[in-house]
C-alpha cells in the first residue's frame, strides 16, 4: 500500500526492506488549462510547457563533486551506471509519470549520499512560463521489481512565479536509505544553474 507524504516528511525506504534494490521515482504533472478565445467561441487549452526531470548526485557535504553526476535530458546516465533517465517529455499530457528516474540502490557510489530530485521548465524566460502554469504535480517512488508504488507526494502548493521546483531527495541514513519530501520552489532558468547551488 502506498503512503501518501506531506511536505517536510521522512520515511524509510529499505529499513526492514532489504528486497527493495531497485527503484523508479515517478515525476509527473499537468499543465494548466488557459482559456483561448476563438472567433466565434471560446475553449480551454493546455498551456504547452516542457517540465524537465533531473537528479543531482551529491556526496556528504551536499556537493555535486562532478560535473557529469547530473542526470538530465542531456545526459541519461550516471558514469557509474546506478541512475539512469528515462528520457525528456515535452508535454506533460497523459496520466501517470511525464518522466521517470530508475535507481539501483546497490550500485550507488559510496561516495553519493544524496539524490536530490527536480524539475525545471525548458525555455522558461523566452516562452515567459512560471510554475504556476503547472498543476497536480507529484513525486512518486515504486519498487521497479513489482511496479508496487511505495510512496507519494502531491504538491500541492502555488508555485506561481517560480522556474524550477526541489521535488524530494532519495538519501542514506545508518546504512539504509530514506525519501525526503521537499517541495521547495526556485529561480533558476535552467537545471546547470540549479545544479551550480551544489557546486
Amino acid at each position: 500500500m502506498s503512503i501518501s507524504l506531506v511536505k517536510g516528511q521522512k520515511i524509510d525506504l529499505t529499513k526492514g526492506n532489504a528486497n527493495l534494490t531497485h527503484i523508479t521515482v515517478g515525476l509527473g504533472w499537468d499543465p494548466v488549462e488557459v482559456e483561448s478565445k476563438g472567433f466565434f467561441s471560446r475553449k480551454k487549452v493546455a498551456a504547452n510547457v516542457d517540465c524537465d526531470a533531473s537528479a543531482l548526485l551529491l556526496d556528504a557535504n551536499g556537493k555535486l563533486s562532478q560535473e557529469d553526476h547530473l542526470i538530465c535530458f542531456y545526459n541519461l546516465t550516471s558514469p557509474c551506471g546506478s541512475v539512469n533517465h528515462s528520457g525528456d517529455n515535452l508535454t506533460g499530457e497523459g496520466d501517470g509519470d511525464d518522466e521517470q528516474i530508475h535507481i539501483a540502490l546497490e550500485k550507488v557510489p559510496a561516495g553519493v549520499q544524496r539524490i536530490l530530485m527536480c524539475v525545471n521548465i525548458y525555455d522558461c524566460e523566452a516562452r515567459g512560463q512560471d510554475f504556476g502554469m503547472i498543476q497536480s504535480a507529484f513525486i512518486r517512488v515504486v519498487n521497479s521489481k513489482n511496479s508496487q508504488e511505495l510512496i507519494r507526494f502531491n504538491l500541492t502548493e502555488n508555485y506561481a512565479g517560480m522556474t524550477a521546483l526541489i521535488v524530494g531527495e532519495i538519501y542514506r541514513h545508518n546504512g539504509d536509505w530514506k525519501f525526503n519530501a521537499i517541495g521547495e520552489g526556485a529561480h533558476a532558468v535552467h537545471i546547470d544553474i540549479l545544479a551550480q547551488r551544489y557546486t
